[in-house]
């Protein structure tokens, strides 16, 4: 099982930046986190899936609603991820949630949260107009 802890939120006016960690726990070495990554969630709607990346930065993946503005970037070593987010919007608010997964978990433009195995307990992110 994989531990994941989340930090970075806080609030800012539209344009501004933030920069989000999550370091993963693993009691032993494990591909547990092979994939780790971002989704967030707004008050009243799903969770959608924001970036993902594999272990050695193989594979990224990055929703269009946030390509050209959100960087993921990872430290295998540190088994940590942070999600790099530059030009933000009001409508980038809510609850974000460090994910972790043996397996790719976003394709083709969909992330899945019944592949998720571990779960962050999330960090807000709110950006004013």
């Amino acid at each position: 099982q994989v531990q994941l802890m989340e930090s970075g939120g806080g609030s800012v006016q539209a344009g501004g930046s933030l920069k989000l960690s999550c370091v993963a726990s693993l009691n032993t070495p494990s591909s547990s986190n092979n994939f780790m990554g971002w989704f967030r969630q707004a008050p009243g709607k799903g969770r959608e899936g924001v970036a993902s990346v594999s272990v050695k930065s193989v594979r990224t993946y990055i929703a269009d609603s946030v390509k050209g503005r959100f960087t993921i970037s990872r430290d295998d070593v540190r088994n940590t991820v942070w999600l790099q987010m530059d030009d933000l919007k009001p409508e980038d608010s809510g609850m974000y949630y460090c994910a972790a997964a043996p397996t790719a978990y976003c394709d083709r433009g969909e992330c899945y949260t019944d592949l998720v195995r571990s779960w962050g307990q999330g960090t807000q992110v709110t950006v004013s107009s």
